[in-house]
């Protein structure tokens, strides 16, 4: 039987044994008041991504390497649902898909360090009709009756005021600090290292303009007698001249009479070396990502066991974002066959991240086969 997401009253969160170390309901900051689910320093987060482009490349990276997954339904009815749902549920006004909003939902949680969906039910209540990612600004989180739950609140302008159906919010949060509910963002520590680098890039755009546009300086001694300053003005057209046709693609001879000296201003000056610090700070910006520097495109010295071991520290962490995401899939797909009226447990597949990664289960298989063989024969030789 079908169920109406409208008309049944909300389940009653489980009961527990208050928490000995929690601060009390309306004691402090974090209690009573709501407290934003957008941070303070997003908009510092959203221009870290537009100034530097290695940031964003980075999160577009995980968001994507973190992707594939099958859905499985312990029956054939439902597995044909779930596989139709992922296919065309809608996603916001333009997207389609689960995977699609799977991964708006994780590219929130990198930048923001929360994120909040909602799964939008038909008129009449009877099923999932489309996915949408929440604006974090006009949300905030208030602690629940116990330190265990989390309310969201949608920001009015007379107040923030509860969700009418709170059962239909998804919500999660990344690495939060104990005792809090909010996440904290994967850029977090980098905005003081990124305004260095940028000073630096700064720094360069201004010695390029000054020096390295080539001016020269043309210098005339005329001969004793002469009128110097007609000298001066008739170097000066001349050599007008001459610049004036190479920039045309014109070849033309420069005459002067006397002793001219022609120079390049700032030849002498040396650009400061940048590469040091630049990649001084561009390995602290990857090694907050946690992906390996040859996927960002820096070609840094490194060996062949260095790279397998990088590549096998980006699974872990892939595998961590994988963790987030899994309840929150899993959570869609019962809803969807719950409104449907089908029994049925769901499992979310997810695809292995590489395809060296299929080759090493592989090697590892046969390994452990031939390991097997040896062990049993060894066994009957004993025998």
């Amino acid at each position: 039987m079908k169920k109406n997401w409208f008309r049944r009253k909300a389940e009653a969160p489980p009961e527990v044994a208050a928490v000995q170390t929690a601060r009390r309901a309306g004691e402090g900051l974090w209690g009573s008041l709501p407290v934003p689910l957008r941070p303070a320093e997003a908009g510092l987060y959203e221009g870290l991504r537009e100034a530097v482009p290695i940031i964003d490349a980075a999160l577009q990276k995980i968001v994507r390497l973190s992707a594939g997954f099958r859905l499985r339904c312990s029956t054939g009815e439902g597995q044909r649902l779930l596989d139709r749902f992922r296919r065309e549920v809608p996603v916001g006004s333009g997207g389609v898909g689960l995977d699609r909003f799977l991964s708006g939902y994780l590219m929130s949680l990198l930048t923001y360090g929360s994120a909040v969906g909602e799964m939008v039910l038909s008129p009449g209540g009877d099923r999932v009709a489309a996915l949408y990612l929440s604006d974090l600004r006009d949300l905030s989180l208030r602690r629940g009756k116990n330190p265990l739950e989390t309310e969201i609140l949608l920001e009015r302008p007379g107040g923030a005021v509860p969700l009418p159906y709170p059962e239909l919010v998804l919500f999660s949060a990344l690495d939060p600090e104990p005792g809090e509910a909010a996440g904290r963002s994967l850029l977090r520590g980098l905005p003081f290292l990124s305004s260095v680098l940028m000073e630096i890039y700064r720094a360069v755009g201004e010695n390029f303009r000054r020096i390295g546009a080539v001016r020269y300086a043309v210098t005339v001694k005329p001969e004793p007698g002469t009128d110097a300053q007609g000298v001066a003005e008739a170097v000066a057209r001349e050599w007008s001249g001459a610049m004036a046709a190479s920039g045309r693609g014109e070849i033309r001879d420069f005459v002067a009479v006397g002793d001219v000296q022609i120079r390049v201003i700032g030849a002498d000056n040396q650009f400061i070396d940048t590469q040091v610090p630049v990649r001084q700070i561009l390995e602290q910006i990857v090694a907050k990502t946690g992906l390996p520097p040859f996927l960002l495109g820096l070609s840094w010295s490194t060996t062949e066991r260095m790279s397998r071991q990088q590549a096998d520290i980006l699974t872990t962490e892939l595998e961590s974002y994988r963790g987030i995401l899994t309840p929150v899939a899993e959570r869609i797909c019962r809803m969807v066959l719950d409104l449907a009226g089908m029994p049925g447990e769901v499992e979310i597949l997810w695809d292995n991240i590489s395809l060296q990664d299929e080759t090493e289960l592989a090697q590892a298989r046969y390994v452990n086969a031939q390991a097997a063989i040896l062990e049993q024969k060894l066994k009957e030789g004993q025998a």
